[in-house]
């Protein structure tokens, strides 16, 4: 970002107008996401009942015209010189290296979660991501995590299936949940 004297007012410094031309990309990319949701809402058959007077197009054509708002207000203040302030890291410290061993255990807990879900069930395979997650993370209370990682995917489980009404594979524990 530069800054200019304005010297019309002589009120100090003020952003060069053009702005960020990288950003328009992401400008274009959400109008064109905007559109993809409108003209994809369009394909759902419009249907109304007493109890969903709205029908199922409503909302993704709200996102869609939603999208497009945020992309021209993005795109005006990007012509006036607007930018984002760079990322800080918060506390991270970017000098250091990745923790490549801690991606991989994260990678491997997923891999895990979706080859055993359909044959072990959601419970079984979902407290083995939990508690894979946890010791990725570098916690090593074992038995309380595994504990842990069984109430969420049990919780998780009647979640989907009685709140949601979403079954999730039960697996070799089908009759028993």
């Amino acid at each position: 970002m530069s800054l200019d004297v304005d010297t019309d007012t002589g009120s100090g410094p003020r952003r060069s107008p053009g702005g960020d031309r990288a950003q328009y990309g992401v400008c274009a990319f959400l109008a064109l996401l905007g559109v993809l949701v409108i003209v994809d809402a369009t394909g759902i058959a419009h249907s109304t009942s007493s109890t969903d007077p709205v029908g199922p197009r409503t909302v993704p054509v709200l996102l869609g015209l939603l999208l497009l708002v945020i992309a021209l207000v993005y795109t005006v203040d990007v012509a006036r010189g607007g930018r984002a302030e760079p990322e800080a890291g918060e506390d991270v410290d970017l000098t250091n290296p990745v923790d490549w061993r801690t991606v991989l255990l994260l990678i491997g807990a997923f891999i895990v979660n979706a080859v055993l879900i359909e044959p072990l069930g959601w419970v079984i395979s979902g407290a083995l991501l939990f508690w894979g997650t946890a010791f990725a993370l570098g916690n090593r209370h074992y038995l309380r995590n595994l504990a842990i990682a069984l109430a969420l995917s049990l919780t998780t489980f009647y979640t989907f299936a009685i709140g949601l009404g979403v079954n999730l594979p039960a697996g070799v524990l089908q009759g028993i949940l």
